[in-house]
C-alpha cells in the first residue's frame, strides 16, 4: 500500500473537491462531487449528529446514488449549504429523474464552529452561497488546514482542519478520505506534538514524529471544549464497485480511523460520522477478500486524513487555540 499521486481524495478519479470559507465568520463549507453521481451510504457513530438526507442512504432506501456530498461548519444554518451545491447541479442538469424534473441529491453534514470566535451576526444565513462557491470552485487538487469547512474547527487542545490522504493498494485499488476535524478528543498524545495516528503515516506526511517513548494509558482525558461543541465528519470513497450495503461496512470500519487518530473518539458530544462513497469504477476482484483489504485501507487512510488535516492547520487573527505547528 502507498500513498496516491495527490495523497488526496481526488486520486480517485472522477472525484473532485472544491472549497469555500469566510475568515471573518471562521466558518465554511467543502463539497466532495464528481463527473457521474456515484454510489453513497453513511454511518453514524457519535451521539450528536446534524444531518441532511443521510436516511436516503441506507440500503433498502430507493436512491441508489448521490449527486454530491457536503461537509459543512454552522451547525444546523450549515446544513443549508447543501441548497447552493442542489442550485449548481441543477444548472448543469443533473439530478434524480422524477417525471420530466430532476432533483439533485446532496446529503450533508455539518460541525459545529459557532463560538469559535469568528463573527456569527450574520443577518442572512451565509451557507447557501459558502455551498455553492465551494461547488463551483470542486477540482481535483484542494487545499487542506485551515480552509473550507476546517477554517474554524477546533479539538480538544489544538486548531483542527480539514485533512486527506489515499492509497493505492497492491489489487491496484485506491482508497481516499477527506475529513472535517472538529473532535471533542485530542489528535496528539499528552502535552507533545507526537500524533495518535503515528503508526500509520506514510512518507512524513504529517511530522514524521512517531510516537513518544511511552505515555499514560491511564490518564483520564478532560474536554478542552464545552460538551456538546464538537465532531468530527469525513467521507471514505473507493473506485472499487460497492453496493449500499458494502459502503455501509466500509464507512463504519473507517470509523476506526478516527479512534485510531482521535482520543477519546465517538464521544456522546461528538457528531461522528463517516460518508462512503464508491464511483464504481473498478469490479471487485475477489468478494471475500477485496472488502477486508478496503476496510484495512479505509482506517488506515482515515487515521492519516485526521492527522494531516490537523498538521496543515495554519493560524488565524482571533483563534482561540494554537496550532500543532505552535507544539513543535
Amino acid at each position: 500500500m502507498r500513498p496516491g499521486a495527490r495523497n488526496l481524495i481526488t486520486d480517485i478519479a472522477g472525484l473532485r473537491v472544491g472549497n469555500a470559507a469566510d475568515a471573518a465568520l471562521k466558518s465554511g463549507t467543502t463539497v466532495l462531487t464528481a463527473d457521474a453521481p456515484f454510489t453513497a451510504s453513511v454511518q453514524v457513530m457519535g451521539g450528536a449528529p446534524g444531518t441532511r438526507d443521510t436516511d436516503l442512504l441506507a440500503p433498502d432506501k430507493l436512491v441508489s446514488q448521490v449527486d454530491a456530498l457536503v461537509l459543512s461548519g454552522g451547525s444546523a444554518f450549515g446544513l443549508a449549504a447543501c441548497d447552493g451545491v442542489m442550485a449548481g447541479l441543477a444548472q448543469a442538469g443533473r439530478g434524480f429523474a422524477v417525471g420530466g424534473l430532476r432533483v439533485p441529491i446532496v446529503p450533508g453534514a455539518i460541525v459545529f464552529d459557532l463560538l469559535n470566535g469568528g463573527d456569527k451576526g450574520w443577518t442572512r444565513n451565509p451557507y447557501p452561497a459558502l455551498g455553492r462557491t465551494a461547488f463551483d470552485a470542486a477540482a481535483a487538487d484542494f487545499a487542506l488546514g485551515s480552509h473550507g469547512a476546517g477554517i474554524g474547527a477546533l479539538t480538544g487542545r489544538i486548531k483542527g482542519g480539514l485533512g486527506s490522504a489515499s492509497a493505492v493498494l497492491e489489487t491496484g485499488a485506491t482508497i481516499g478520505a477527506l475529513v472535517v476535524v472538529n473532535a471533542l478528543g485530542s489528535p496528539t498524545v499528552g502535552e507533545g506534538a507526537h500524533f495518535w495516528a503515528a503508526p500509520w503515516e506514510m512518507d512524513d506526511e504529517f511530522g514524521g514524529r512517531g510516537l513518544p517513548d511511552r505515555f499514560a494509558p491511564h490518564d483520564e482525558p478532560r474536554p478542552g471544549k464545552q460538551l456538546g461543541e464538537a465532531t468530527t465528519i469525513a467521507i471514505v470513497a473507493t473506485d472499487v464497485a460497492l453496493d449500499k450495503a458494502g459502503l455501509q461496512r466500509l464507512a463504519t470500519v473507517a470509523h476506526d480511523g478516527f479512534a485510531r487518530a482521535l482520543v477519546p473518539s465517538h464521544t456522546p458530544f461528538d457528531g461522528d460520522l463517516i460518508f462512503a462513497v464508491s464511483t464504481g469504477q473498478r469490479p471487485m476482484s475477489d468478494p471475500a477478500t477485496d472488502p477486508y483489504l478496503l476496510g484495512h485501507a479505509a482506517a488506515s487512510v482515515m487515521a492519516r486524513a485526521v492527522a494531516r488535516g490537523v498538521y496543515h492547520a495554519t493560524p488565524e487573527p482571533g483563534d482561540l487555540q494554537p496550532c500543532w505547528r505552535d507544539l513543535t
